[in-house]
């Protein structure tokens, strides 16, 4: 029998769902443990791996070499095996960091201890006893999980209400703007939108929006966080960069667009951790727009030409 067709064998031993035990699946599995064809499971190992540089290289090199898994399937792993893998505790998710943010170009697998324990057992006379023992174990490992993701998350209070952002720079980035940004140069700010890396639209004042006219649609150019001065008739759009995405002159007409209605005037700033990451990103920032850095709050930097020409 080829390692293929044990990998499915196995799978199956783990109560994965039939249309799981495919050939990605097993190919993924094969991967996970760094089990090539001439291997014996009894020496399958355990070690962080990335979707493309680990898992779909070892793949291709050791089992697709004459029809190589393309780039674009990167997704498919990730949806259609990965992701089932995690939920049926044979992996994890970025074990080495859990803070890492859901899109994160960082993210990495590995197969569990109980899976490893379950897998170097196959075609031993543990098998059946191990079989056993996963199905209790792959419950507490999914609790397990599930409590380390919850003590990852970023708190954060919007009028009144405590939301829990995802892990990761760019929640913190957008915990800072809400709490010291606001705080420093929109005193009497109104939060009206603020999305998150796993929920969209994980705040929304749809009322305060609809009356300002600004259209709240599945096709919506939204920026990252939109604040309103209601006393000085000022709009606020915030763009958090922590690996792309500045107000850059196009970003500059998308927002535009998307505010083309509204009776304020626009402000849009893009909010950075710290200068290491602006200075990545100098190039691309648009003129007449304001850039905050979450480790100096207290300032702002002006790309806005000769309005602020003058003595001090």
């Amino acid at each position: 029998m080829s390692k293929i067709e044990e990998a499915k064998e196995i799978l199956k031993g783990m109560g994965v769902h039939k249309e799981q035990q495919n050939d990605m699946s097993a190919l993924t599995l094969l991967a996970l443990c760094g089990i090539k064809e001439d291997s014996k499971w009894k020496d399958a190992t355990k070690g962080s791996k990335r979707i493309t540089k680990e898992i779909m290289s070892f793949v291709n090199n050791n089992y697709k070499s004459d029809s190589p898994y393309a780039p674009n399937t990167r997704e498919t792993f990730r949806r259609q095996v990965l992701h089932q893998f995690v939920q049926a505790g044979i992996a994890s998710y970025n074990p080495d960091d859990p803070s890492l943010p859901v899109n994160s170009p960082k993210a990495h697998y590995s197969i569990t201890d109980e899976a490893l324990m379950l897998i170097r057992s196959y075609g031993s006379r543990d098998w059946e006893s191990n079989k056993s023992r996963f199905a209790v174990e792959s419950e507490h490992l999914l609790t397990r999980y599930s409590e380390d993701r919850e003590i990852q998350r970023i708190p954060l209070n919007i009028e009144g209400t405590e939301y829990l952002l995802s892990p990761g720079k760019h929640n913190e980035v957008q915990a800072a703007v809400v709490k010291h940004f606001t705080s420093i140069f929109v005193p009497d700010g109104t939060i009206l939108y603020l999305g998150d890396t796993e929920k969209k639209n994980l705040f929304i004042d749809e009322k305060h929006l609809n009356a300002l006219k600004l259209p709240l649609t599945e096709h919506s150019k939204l920026p990252d966080i939109i604040i309103s001065d209601d006393k000085k008739g000022w709009l606020f759009l915030v763009e958090v960069v922590t690996s792309h995405g500045p107000v850059s002159p196009s970003r500059l007409l998308e927002l535009e667009e998307f505010t083309k209605d509204c009776p304020y005037g626009n402000i849009y700033v893009t909010a950075f951790p710290n200068a290491t990451e602006f200075k990545r990103h100098i190039d691309k920032i648009a003129w007449e727009t304001e850039v905050w850095l979450a480790d100096n709050p207290e300032h702002m930097i002006h790309f806005n030409g000769n309005r602020f020409i003058g003595p001090r």
